[in-house]
């Protein structure tokens, strides 16, 4: 005999309805073995009684099951798990033993090696040392969502609210075409601009169209791991190229496109990632040069343009081209906040239109009402308010970080003031490795991650990233504390 009093839990106060409860609970008891197929179920007075619910919610409970095909009843006979749900080994109920999903698949998927997942953050004690990332605690929320409110409150905002294009919207496409051409010196239009969720789809979109599996692409000897990632993803054979201060090495890159077909070139130029060190005008026209010569396209992730802290910065290699060759990326998720995934890619209309077929098939269309609030958040000249707003504070942050990097770890890193950006690129003696001190760091609550990363050539160069925008000038001080307590310990224990 089942002891449905026992194996079935009521609770009158959810929000649920009784019935609805009584329905689920009698299905995963099937599903589960405890009911077989054929097995008799209680009346709906006896089960009434034995829950102590009323009988007319038994008896639309059982409806609602005969309905959904678990049940039969048979007149004069009762009410029995349908015949038609598969036999399953019946459950030892008394055991009470609870049953989870499997947290393994029960069938074979494919699996790439040249992906990672992220680390899930701990409590809100541990201090992570990122990669260089906004302070959310600046966004303009307020602003936003008095825009997004009066969008949402206009009748003809409806025609918005159905399936559109997968370019984005046109007025955001109009307004960012218009912002990029003030800002950055580009000449576009519109139908130069495609719409992304943050500039990782328009890397993701870019590696789609220019390389196929062996495909040559060069990136620098340091670069974004994440872009490295990508190319691989898409079968593409990545050949490196030095970086100095000036950026990528030209003589490097002209001999790899002597002796290689060459599909792409991708470069951080503003500020190169991860070492922060700008490419010289001289050298931007170099290698717009040689895209000529040799036909390659150019992946521009300008993802930090805004934020340049000594003198006006460079224009993009995107505002000389001439030709065709620059395949620009950007987005506004670092000027605000990563949660408004906003980006996009500006490039020729017949490139512009393949990637949004691309596009597509991953992801149908952005989100409309967003896209319309970023487009008259730029209209109105609030993104440009709020990013020399920011400006401000991260350059105050960006000298406070180092000045007092400097005092107090000055034995132990090796580092410059960067130029712009969000985070300064820093060199650990070589007496010491990240792999030591971020084991000690976790004892002070500090984590210390993806310093791997910075070094997929295994080089040793012993360099990471360290974002200062994220934290205001009590948290630098905080970290940077705790930074050298972790130090003195290491060295002691040399």
């Amino acid at each position: 005999m089942i002891p449905y009093k026992s194996i079935i839990q009521i609770n009158k106060k959810k929000g649920i309805a009784i019935y609805l409860q009584l329905t689920n609970a009698i299905i995963g008891l099937i599903k589960d073995g405890t009911l077989i197929s054929g097995a008799k179920l209680p009346s709906s007075r006896k089960l009434s009684d034995l829950l102590e619910i009323h009988r007319k919610t038994v008896l639309a409970s059982y409806e609602e099951l005969q309905l959904q095909g678990w049940i039969t009843t048979l007149p004069q006979k009762g009410t029995f798990v349908s015949s038609k749900v598969p036999i399953i080994n019946q459950k030892d109920f008394l055991k009470n033993k609870e049953t989870t999903k499997s947290e393994n698949a029960g069938f074979s998927f494919y699996k790439n090696e040249h992906l990672i997942a992220h680390e899930e953050k701990e409590a809100n004690t541990t201090i992570y040392i990122n990669d260089g990332i906004p302070d959310t605690r600046l966004a303009p929320l307020k602003e936003l969502a008095i825009i997004y409110r009066n969008i949402v409150a206009k009748k003809n905002t409806l025609q918005f609210i159905n399936y559109g294009t997968a370019h984005g919207n046109k007025d955001l496409r109009n307004n960012i075409a218009k912002y990029l051409n003030e800002t950055r010196g580009l000449k576009i239009t519109k139908d130069n601009v495609l719409i992304t969720r943050g500039s990782q789809m328009g890397i993701y979109l870019a590696a789609q169209l220019i390389v196929k599996p062996k495909d040559c692409i060069v990136v620098g000897e340091t670069n974004y791991i994440s872009a490295d990632r990508t190319f691989l993803y898409n079968g593409a054979t990545i050949k490196r190229v030095p970086v100095d201060r000036d950026g990528l090495c030209i003589l490097s890159l002209e001999k790899l496109c002597s002796q290689n077909l060459v599909k792409g070139i991708y470069i951080t130029s503003h500020h190169h990632h991860p070492t922060t060190v700008t490419l010289s005008a001289e050298r931007r026209i170099a290698i717009l040069q040689l895209a000529k010569k040799y036909n390659f396209a150019i992946l521009e992730d300008d993802y930090d343009y805004d934020f340049h802290y000594s003198h006006s910065p460079i224009l993009p290699l995107a505002s000389h081209d001439k030709n065709g060759n620059v395949m620009y990326l950007g987005s506004i998720c670092k000027s605000v906040a990563p949660v408004f995934r906003i980006g996009y890619m500006i490039a020729t209309k017949d490139v512009i239109n393949e990637a949004a077929t691309r596009r597509k098939y991953m992801d149908r269309q952005g989100d409309a009402l967003l896209e319309m609030t970023f487009a008259k958040f730029i209209a109105s000249g609030d993104l440009q308010r709020h990013t020399n707003k920011v400006l401000k504070i991260y350059k105050e942050r960006r000298d406070f970080f180092c000045k007092y990097l400097k005092e107090e770890l000055s034995d132990y890193l090796n580092f410059e003031i960067p130029k712009g950006g969000m985070a300064v690129w820093v060199q650990l003696d070589k007496k010491y490795n990240w792999e030591q001190i971020s084991r000690i760091a976790k004892k002070h609550q500090l984590v210390i991650t993806d310093w791997k990363n910075y070094d997929p050539t295994n080089s040793k160069h012993n360099g990471m990233r360290f974002g200062f925008a994220s934290y205001n000038l009590k948290e630098i001080e905080n970290l940077v504390l705790r930074l050298k307590n972790i130090f003195l310990e290491v060295k002691n224990l040399k």
